[in-house]
């Protein structure tokens, strides 16, 4: 580091990543010195904005939310809190909603990805994170990955069964519409129809019982509700699946046998599962596949949804929930309520709040007239983008607090420059529950500050008695109200020590969860029967492909920050749609043609990418995007357990447009060639080969002389 230059970022061996580090950990730090960084607050000003004193905008802010509050009553606003940001920014937005506005309309980004698998696990196991660590994933003799592209958007723990795979004879089973790297690897691969997991994972759960494969004796003495749940997979047979899944019963009876043959088995999720109409129900099928073959209770085994931003695990964790207090502790609990009102000093209310998408509906409904958002682009992240912008539209009073101008601070009446991780200290906790220290390695940029100084200084010109004065006194506050993270001090975390919670007084971590039971009074896991439903928004004969979306490896989401890293960039400047070899003949489209992407709900302009990864009449949308979000196109059809959107249900059609441009794929870009590793390691011979080289100590080098 030289002033405020990154001079470059070298890994040491970490708890969580060994020493493996993506390419935005290592090389996308550039937008942390980009001139499109906010500096300074801002007001609108008409249909501008302009600078202004921090004491001219906390003014604004604290004048406005206290008139909303006193003329339409706390429930009017809402708080939206970062999953990008350190545990103790989030915990101070929420306690800040809570004991300041006095509401709990409070939510973070896991609505969007993340929510459907915490419900699946709170239903069967009763704690909201991964079994294990990434550690035991590398140690199971067989993972099953279903809905991930684990090696672009979780590289790291992809770099774990690359190696177990390779070199330990680890099992590896994909379950997924598109051919990424992970299912060319794979022992098997299999494309399901598109929404229907819950059915194969069902029939697998069946066939464990009916061929002698389910853990008798664990269920005995760790499950409840075996009975009902056996009679529940009456129709989950394997040739409904098949007929259902369009999978040959073949495939899935190898898989069935895989799995029960297993001494431990890890399951790995993300979006591809969560995205949907059934996200609550799909995951809850993987637990209760789980339980039924005594995958839980011990190491290199269990539940692994993965989480995609850097602290989605966190922010949930410390309470950015319409339901929960930080440590999941419900807000309907008057005894819990009433711990969090003596150490906050404030009464709080027990009626569960509006999540991120219900506020939008609110708005609409005239019921809620401002929102606080901090390190969110909801624009570019809720579904049914214009449903959204329009929501915000119609907001008395919008405040928000980011790095850069997003589309959502278009709408804002008020932008608060906040900082990145580099410019604070505080905590992330990690996909494995793995709380991590930071430090802060420069100071904030102009007059930015860290997002928890900028909540701080809201709630005090509100009357708040705060005077927190390094985010190691937040997190003291959090941990002694919250059980989950009990023994969690910042003298535990030096020098890069890092804890898994449940984190004990004492200090203890525990890295495998369930070792002496499930989270439930009776310490008794509990099977959850299902009913499958068909997927909405499906093909018809005028919208006739079907789409998917995801994350690429070179961008984060939708790149506000990587697309402002010139490496990065030059890798993978322009967005495309994937569509298939055979529907790009059917159709007589090449690579570099422009087309219109037209769904039920929107329309996009983009050009086409052939490729072998997607299949048929499925197309894939990568999420990173810099002339309009993806959900442009898709609905407003949500799970409804967790009201987290069913992305990967959009049905949409291609009009062929009379551009042609170029194959939208760099050169230097390693799907260009089709090679991820375009050579094997270092190779030296060649190195050795050429005119130029000259082995170390030949007399052709030119031998320097010290001075005596």
């Amino acid at each position: 580091m030289d002033q405020r230059k990154i001079l470059k970022i070298e890994p040491l061996h970490g708890d969580a990543n060994q020493i493996s580090t993506c390419v935005k950990g290592k090389f996308g730090w550039e937008f942390v010195n980009h001139k499109d960084r906010l500096q300074t607050p801002l007001i609108r000003k008409g249909t501008t904005f302009r600078e202004a004193t921090w004491d001219e905008a906390l003014d604004l802010v604290c004048n406005k939310l206290g008139s909303i509050k006193k003329d339409h009553g706390p429930d009017s606003i809402g708080i939206v809190v970062s999953s990008k940001t350190t545990n103790e920014d989030g915990y101070l937005m929420q306690k800040f909603a809570r004991s300041v506005i006095g509401t709990n309309n409070v939510d973070n980004c896991s609505r969007y990805c993340q929510s459907p698998a915490t419900e699946g696990l709170f239903r069967t196991v009763g704690l909201a994170g991964d079994a294990g660590s990434i550690t035991d994933i590398g140690g199971s003799a067989l993972v099953l990955i279903i809905g991930s592209n684990t090696a672009e958007s979780h590289p790291v723990i992809a770099t774990r069964i690359k190696r177990a795979h390779k070199l330990h004879g680890q099992r590896l089973i994909v379950a997924d519409i598109r051919a990424h790297e992970m299912a060319e690897r794979a022992d098997i691969f299999f494309r399901p129809k598109p929404g229907t997991d819950l059915v194969w994972l069902s029939a697998m759960s069946r066939y464990m019982l009916e061929h002698g494969y389910a853990r008798q004796e664990f269920l005995d003495q760790w499950v409840n509700g075996l009975d009902n749940y056996r009679k529940s997979l009456e129709p989950f047979t394997m040739e409904y699946a098949a007929q259902v899944c369009n999978l040959p019963i073949e495939t899935l009876t190898r898989v069935a046998e895989e799995i029960g043959k297993a001494e431990n088995m890890c399951v790995l999720w993300a979006m591809g599962i969560t995205q949907h109409s059934m996200g609550s129900d799909s995951s809850t099928a993987i637990s209760n596949l789980l339980l039924l073959t005594g995958n839980y209770m011990r190491p290199n085994c269990g539940a692994y949804p993965l989480r995609g931003h850097n602290n989605v695990q966190g922010a949930s964790d410390i309470g950015a929930m319409p339901n929960n207090f930080p440590g999941y502790q419900h807000v309907t609990d008057d005894a819990i309520r009433k711990k969090f009102e003596e150490r906050w000093g404030a009464p709080l209310s027990g009626v569960r709040g509006w999540d991120n998408h219900q506020m939008i509906d609110a708005i609409y409904d005239g019921k809620l007239r401002a929102m606080y958002l901090a390190g969110e682009d909801m624009i570019s992240a809720d579904a049914n983008a214009s449903h959204v912008a329009g929501g915000f539209e119609k907001l008395d009073f919008f405040v928000v607090q980011d790095i850069f101008f997003s589309e959502t601070c278009r709408y804002a009446d008020v932008v608060l420059p906040g900082a990145p991780a580099l410019e604070k200290d505080g905590t992330f906790t990690n996909t494995e529950r793995r709380i991590q220290r930071l430090y802060q390695a420069i100071p904030e940029l102009g007059d930015s500050n860290a997002d928890w100084k900028i909540t701080q200084m809201i709630a005090q010109h509100m009357g708040a008695k705060w005077n927190y004065q390094h985010p190691s006194e937040i997190m003291a506050e959090m941990a002694s109200l919250t059980p989950l993270y009990a023994g969690v001090r910042y003298d535990r975390l030096e020098g890069y020590n890092t804890l898994q919670w449940p984190v004990h007084e004492d200090g203890t971590d525990q890295p495998t969860l369930y070792l002496n039971g499930f989270e439930f009074p009776d310490k008794k896991a509990r099977l959850y029967p299902l009913v499958f439903r068909e997927p909405t928004d499906q093909p018809d004969a005028e919208f006739d492909l079907d789409l998917n979306n995801g994350r690429v490896l070179e961008h984060f989401h939708e790149g506000n920050l990587t697309h402002r890293v010139a490496g990065i960039h030059a890798e993978n400047p322009e967005r495309y749609i994937e569509i298939s070899t055979d529907l790009a003949k059917e159709r007589h489209i090449d690579s570099g043609q422009w087309v219109r992407v037209v769904s039920r709900h929107g329309a996009i302009k983009i050009k086409v990418l052939v490729t072998d990864r997607v299949f048929g009449k499925q197309v894939y949308l990568p999420l990173t995007s810099q002339e309009g979000p993806v959900n442009i196109l898709t609905g407003s059809v949500v799970d409804p357990d967790t009201n987290t959107p069913a992305y990967k249900e959009t049905a949409v059609k291609i009009e062929v447009l009379p551009e042609k441009g170029t194959n939208p794929l760099q050169p230097l870009n390693f799907r260009y060639s089709g090679r991820p590793t375009p050579q094997t390691g270092v190779e030296v011979e060649r190195k050795w080969k050429r005119k130029d080289y000259r082995m170390p100590g030949t007399p052709a080098l030119v031998q320097i002389e010290t001075s005596k």
